[in-house]
């Protein structure tokens, strides 16, 4: 068994039960209530889960949506700082097993770059996870060049995770099946990395880092298109988008336990951009770290994915 770092691994802080649910709704109030409960642990249950898993350390992150979708922008910026603070606490009780992401009001673009400064400096998390558009604003939009222009300062990952989309996609429209996590966020989620890439945004900032979970939300899969289509429809941009994608965003293997879309992902950006992620509590760590531990790879890669590759992006 390998040894790992995952880094997309959930928490709930005190007051955040009431976001979350906005996403179990149609969950049966059974599975709920066990999510509920592994989401506010950080003792047996969570450390017996990283343990059947080989997972040295997780990157704690809260669970989406947060303050993504507060409307009151100084509540926003009280709550995530609280959620921060409170992740601190519980790091600090098992510094040998837990760091952090830090959670970020970015409705406030320069609060949120001092908060992400502070959690860096003074909290020693090792970037932000942002869930997904703010009220309907993605992270592309120039009103957010302040907090990008800090995040590129700090070296700071930005993970990007699935939300709900701000209209659902006629197209699923009947086919319960289809939403959320089964295909909707996914192209929620990759259409929102492709922003970043398509507006520039990686031209200003050129060494901004994101994540993306899921291997990548399809984009390795389509790496020639995007170029090929940026061709044929004029897109302004200093480098293919390709090119953008291998440079400025690393994934995790969170949510995909196959060899298909992990070797997909290896060929399309390199070796040194895949890194391990259980999803923890909405996958199983148990089934994801056997999985990495039995798909056929090469010994040295196998370490890099499993913790070589974040140490040296995350700086852990």
């Amino acid at each position: 068994m390998v040894q790992k770092i995952a880094l997309e691994e959930h928490f709930l802080a005190p007051g955040h039960e009431t976001y979350w649910r906005t996403t179990v709704g149609n969950v049966d109030p059974k599975h709920a209530a066990n999510l509920l409960a592994k989401l506010t642990d950080f003792g047996e249950m969570r450390l017996k889960s990283m343990d059947e898993a080989g997972i040295a350390r997780s990157v704690l992150s809260i669970a989406g949506p947060s303050v993504q979708i507060e409307r009151d922008v100084a509540t926003a910026r009280r709550v995530a700082r609280e959620a921060n603070d409170f992740l601190a606490r519980e790091i600090q009780k098992r510094p040998d097993r837990y760091s952090g992401f830090a959670h970020l009001a970015v409705q406030d673009p320069r609060g949120a770059a001092d908060e992400l400064e502070r959690c860096m400096r003074d909290l020693k998390f090792c970037g932000a996870m942002i869930n997904g558009h703010t009220l309907g604003q993605y992270l592309d939009h120039p009103s957010l060049y302040p907090f990008w222009e800090r995040a590129e300062a700090l070296g700071a990952p930005i993970y990007i995770h699935p939300t709900d989309p701000i209209t659902p996609a006629p197209a699923l429209e009947g086919v319960h099946g289809l939403r959320r996590a089964t295909w909707e966020w996914g192209f929620e989620t990759g259409s929102h990395a492709l922003r970043l890439v398509f507006s520039g945004l990686f031209d200003r900032f050129p060494r901004a880092k994101v994540v993306l979970g899921h291997l990548g939300e399809t984009l390795p899969f389509l790496l020639w298109r995007f170029d090929s289509r940026a061709k044929l429809y004029g897109v302004k941009l200093a480098k293919p988008p390709s090119e953008y994608i291998k440079h400025n965003i690393v994934v995790t293997t969170s949510g995909m336990c196959s060899a298909e879309p992990l070797d997909c992902s290896l060929a399309a950006l390199g070796h040194d951009r895949v890194m391990f992620a259980a999803d923890y509590p909405f996958e199983s760590a148990q089934e994801a770290g056997e999985f990495l531990d039995r798909v056929p790879l090469a010994e040295p890669l196998r370490t890099d994915i499993a913790s070589g590759n974040a140490k040296k992006y995350l700086g852990l």
